[in-house]
């Protein structure tokens, strides 16, 4: 079954992106706006005891914090994607450099690891172009307590649901 591990924004955040995202994310519907840290993939139910374990230990670790989403970013020319951006992305780093260790651990990463929101994703060009040359212009200025990470699961019908939620206590 594919499992993934992120965190959940505001609902101020929530709603400023989702006001994109019917739009311009086909994920609109299978996800709500939210922060990966740990990417989608295939897992065991023998692995999932160790990887509870092991999230149970980094929230117990880790302090609730505070992030601000402070502009509007683009990946491209690498991916056709809009996204919130962090005015201090090191809280997040830091947590998912906790989440992947151990049982999580991903010895060769594909990408470097930018925490965002996405707004808008699989876009023609021309589109991405003429939106993020808009929004890039709006002031941005949202923020979110970050206390609990949540352990996803993708159901049969595509839906993403939250498997379990661990509560930062650190």
């Amino acid at each position: 079954m594919l499992y993934g591990i992120a965190v959940f924004p505001s609902q101020a955040v929530q709603d400023f992106a989702n006001s994109w995202r019917i739009r311009h994310d086909p994920h609109y519907s299978i996800i709500p706006p939210h922060m990966t840290i740990r990417d989608k993939e295939e897992l065991s139910e023998s692995q999932l005891p160790a990887i509870t374990e092991h999230l149970e230990a980094v929230a117990s670790q880790t302090k609730p914090f505070q992030i601000r989403y402070n502009r509007v970013s683009s990946f491209y020319p690498a991916s056709h994607v809009l996204y919130l951006a962090l005015e201090d992305p090191a809280p997040m780093i830091k947590l998912h450099q906790a989440v992947c260790q151990g049982p999580l651990d991903v010895p060769a990463p594909n990408f470097v690891y930018t925490p965002h929101v996405t707004i808008g994703q699989n876009m023609p060009p021309d589109e991405l172009h003429d939106l993020y040359g808009n929004l890039r212009m709006s002031e941005v200025n949202l923020t979110s307590t970050i206390d609990s990470l949540h352990l996803l699961r993708k159901t049969a019908s595509g839906v993403w649901h939250v498997d379990k939620t661990f509560a930062l206590k650190g």
